[in-house]
């Protein structure tokens, strides 16, 4: 198996869809791992990846962690609370000196749109895109698409709706990308103020209605009200939005008895979606944390160049 052609993943549009598929590909050998008494394989060994996050995560670094540490790889994680950054240090200067540690990979997130892209062109090791400002979440849009394969087969002509605050989501426009680059058709769904108009230059369907869509729906996306990037309130109340959008059991009744109900994390229980249909048979939400860690394991070993896996299984 052939590595990517590239040194760094910054976004979905740079990818092409035989780069998708390669990385979902190599995720099925890295989640067959996870049920073996040895969970871990030398393709990083001797090599360093430092995680830089400027924003606060939890699913997302530690997947990141536990994905470079399954592969071998020496970790640095910087808390930049607790950095130089802190003292005025500036986001060039900081990874420089992870590069003058020798880091070899450095996963970054960052509340700037496009900083993961400055930062590549700036510095020799490879750099992996862990959330930039509202622009995009390239590993949480594989991890999605990853995991709608693995219960479908295919995203080629399934109708997927993305419900909730579409406007201050990365995921969804990385998801956009993504599940329409294998065949997908998506609807977006929420409050006008939340799926604006300009989301239809992704030659998307949009909605205002939920009722209306979901029985037409195969997989469902649910994402969270982000009211630490809102800026004056895009609707009435929490109580309002909930009746309008939240996907609740009466509403998963009227889906398709097979539909998928993802979400990105963390979840607002009782708001966007409630808890009942979060752990429902059709909830797929924990699996999605769990192909997370083989996504990112996937990127990694491909960035590395692509070693034959059955190469691993003899060192």
């Amino acid at each position: 198996m052939n590595g990517l052609k590239r040194k760094d993943l910054l976004d979905i549009q740079s990818l092409t869809t035989e780069e998708i598929s390669l990385i979902c590909q190599s995720a099925r050998y890295f989640k067959d791992l996870f049920t073996r008494s040895v969970k871990t394989v030398p393709i990083l060994r001797g090599k360093t990846v430092c995680t830089l996050f400027y924003e606060p995560s939890t699913r997302t670094r530690i997947s990141f962690e536990l994905a470079a540490k399954r592969l071998s790889a020496d970790m640095i994680n910087v808390a930049v609370a607790t950095s130089s950054v802190v003292k005025g240090e500036s986001l060039i200067d900081t990874v420089h000196t992870m590069e003058a540690m020798k880091a070899d990979y450095i996963v970054m997130r960052h509340a700037a749109s496009l900083a993961p892209h400055f930062l590549s062109k700036n510095i020799e090791a490879s750099v992996i895109n862990a959330g930039d400002g509202f622009h995009a979440h390239p590993t949480q849009a594989l991890l999605d698409t990853y995991s709608i394969l693995e219960k479908k087969g295919t995203l080629q002509g399934l109708r997927i709706g993305i419900v909730g605050d579409v406007k201050h989501s990365r995921v969804a426009r990385s998801d956009i990308e993504a599940f329409k680059r294998l065949g997908a058709r998506v609807v977006l769904c929420g409050p006008p103020t939340l799926v604006p108009d300009e989301f239809k230059i992704y030659d998307v369907d949009i909605s205002y209605n939920l009722d209306e869509i979901l029985p037409e729906l195969d997989v469902v996306n649910m994402l969270r009200i982000q009211r630490e990037r809102q800026k004056g309130s895009l609707f009435p109340s929490l109580r309002e939005y909930h009746q309008q959008y939240a996907l609740t059991e009466d509403r998963l009744r009227r889906c398709k008895g097979d539909i998928i109900v993802m979400h990105p994390g963390p979840i607002n229980r009782g708001i966007e979606i409630d808890h009942r249909v979060a752990d429902s048979p059709n909830s797929i939400i924990n699996e999605q944390v769990t192909n997370g860690v083989a996504i990112r394991m996937s990127i990694f070993y491909l960035l590395a160049g692509g070693t034959p896996l059955e190469e691993m299984e003899k060192v």
